[in-house]
């Protein structure tokens, strides 16, 4: 029987998918447990266009949770993703509506102000001593303020068919806005979890000095995880805006704190060195389906809210629980 048991756990941890769920076995219970309680709770949980809905709306704070994990990963704190949401969904509008661009020239350009702003966030970061949490806190501000200059403080509405289908059709019976999600969180679980680029980034935000030791371009590591923290930021702000038809200069407003929530609960370090993309998604659907379960059951927002904000806090009390025992 003890051959067996260590056979099995062999080919658990052989397994790709076996590592996934011993890796995340915690999490995945609590999921599972949610998704029952939620099944009695409301009739119209389990039906497939509610969790076509969950998906759905799960896509803004999916990219957003990538960015953070990326960040949080590096031992850093990005702030700005939600403003950029904003900002993002107004300029691809501005591209579209005012100056008559294509949808496709248009996303890109959206993209690339967000590298760009992930750009200036990563190398104030990284060449400066302001903590993190100021730089983004300030640049959150100035996002906001400027999608605001830029909108009028107005929704900018685009009549545009490409636009339209980017966050509202199918393929194959998929969301366009589900297909991206799964395909971007391929390729950063691949980059983060098979390249060097990615152990870097794990080294640098699991120990500085000791990376500093080893060779590792820290400044350059740190400003790339702020570059595409910024483009899935914008990305996210231009399927937002897709999918209600026009840009809007209020999009995204507290959207971090979901997407902080999303990361620490799939395992990503508050502190650093430690996560993956993979741990995130399983923290992304709890946030949805909490979400969608509020809504079903009818509870007021302002109520929504403080559930959501008890969730942070005990997923960052879990995260700073386990970093202690683990440190001793």
């Amino acid at each position: 029987m003890k051959l067996n048991k260590l056979e099995d756990s062999k080919l658990l941890n052989n397994n790709p998918i076996g590592r996934y769920i011993k890796r995340n076995m915690g999490i995945l219970i609590g999921l599972a447990v949610l998704i029952i309680i939620m099944t009695f709770a409301s009739p119209y949980f389990m039906s497939t266009k509610n969790f076509s809905n969950v998906l759905r709306q799960a896509t803004s704070n999916a990219l957003l949770a990538y960015a953070l994990t990326y960040v949080l990963i590096i031992g850093n704190i990005d702030l700005t993703v939600g403003s950029m949401v904003g900002i993002g969904s107004v300029l691809v509008a501005t591209f579209i509506a005012v100056f008559g661009l294509p949808f496709f020239p248009a996303l890109l350009l959206t993209i690339f102000f967000g590298c760009v702003i992930g750009f200036i966030n990563g190398f104030i970061v990284s060449n400066t001593v302001m903590p993190p949490y100021i730089i983004t806190l300030a640049m959150q501000n100035i996002l906001r303020g400027f999608a605001y200059l830029i909108s009028g403080g107005v929704a900018i509405k685009v009549s545009n068919q490409a636009f339209y289908d980017f966050g509202n059709e199918y393929i194959l019976g998929i969301p366009i806005p589900v297909v991206v999600f799964a395909i971007i969180g391929i390729i950063l679980s691949i980059v983060l979890e098979r390249t060097v680029f990615g152990r870097h980034m794990i080294a640098v935000g699991g120990n500085i000095e000791a990376a500093r030791y080893a060779g590792i371009n820290i400044k350059k590591i740190k400003t790339i995880g702020y570059i595409i923290s910024g483009a899935l930021a914008a990305l996210a702000g231009v399927i937002v805006a897709s999918r209600v038809y026009s840009g809007q200069p209020t999009a995204g407003d507290g959207f971090e704190s979901d997407a902080i929530a999303a990361a620490v609960l799939g395992g990503t370090s508050f502190n650093g060195g430690r996560g993956s993309i993979g741990g995130t998604i399983i923290g992304i659907l709890i946030i949805a389906i909490v979400a969608n379960g509020l809504n079903l059951l009818e509870v007021p927002y302002y109520w929504q809210t403080v559930v959501k904000g008890l969730v942070i806090m005990l997923a960052v009390y879990y995260d700073t629980e386990k970093q202690r025992r683990t440190a001793g």
